[in-house]
């Protein structure tokens, strides 16, 4: 098989009832492509395989990175949603910054991770936690975490990771805590990040 240049198309393609459902090959570049259509008009790529480079891509792979734009003020012994209303990125638009929380468009495997800054309100004397938590109501296992000694202003950091199974329109949402004094989760470096795995 052979195609006279680039721009050209060549591969197979995948019908049901003669309206192509798939295409498999090379179309309109050198790059290896799958895609797939409901309709036969619009298509969209599972993944791309660079032929120069042999890096796969997955241009629809939900995966999205946020963060908060102010300064979150947690009072003592209380969970408090982190107000994640800003996107760096947000594949697919599965990050409802509106609501601080990403919503699974599909079913499947999601690796979710957060870093939480602290910044001192009265007292270094604070102890922060953090936490994910699916659908509002259940901590994720394997989500939670806390920095126990005294904090440093804007210094003292706190990771978070955890890979969890969700439903479609499951929701996941990031959550601070202070113990003995309260604080802020930092502006721009307080962030929450996802992206299906499997």
């Amino acid at each position: 098989m052979n195609k006279e240049a680039a721009g050209g198309d060549l591969g197979y393609v995948f019908q049901t009832d003669f309206v192509t459902k798939a295409l498999v090959g090379l179309f309109g570049s050198d790059k290896f492509r799958v895609a797939v259509s409901a309709d036969g008009s619009a298509f969209f790529d599972g993944f791309i395989v660079d032929n120069e480079t042999g890096i796969v891509d997955q241009p629809r792979l939900p995966r999205f990175k946020g963060y908060t734009n102010f300064d979150n003020y947690v009072a003592v012994d209380t969970w408090t949603k982190i107000a994640i209303n800003n996107t760096e990125y947000n594949d697919q638009n599965a990050f409802d910054a509106g609501n601080n929380r990403f919503v699974a468009p599909v079913a499947g495997t999601y690796l979710f991770g957060a870093s939480l800054l602290y910044k001192v309100n009265s007292s270094t004397s604070a102890r922060m936690r953090g936490r994910l938590v699916l659908n509002g109501t259940t901590e994720i296992s394997g989500s939670f975490g806390e920095v126990s000694g005294a904090h440093v202003s804007e210094a003292t950091a706190l990771w978070l990771q955890t890979m969890v199974v969700l439903a479609q329109d499951d929701t996941v949402e990031l959550q601070g805590y202070f113990c003995a004094q309260d604080g802020y989760f930092a502006a721009d470096h307080t962030t929450f990040w996802g992206c299906k795995v499997g």
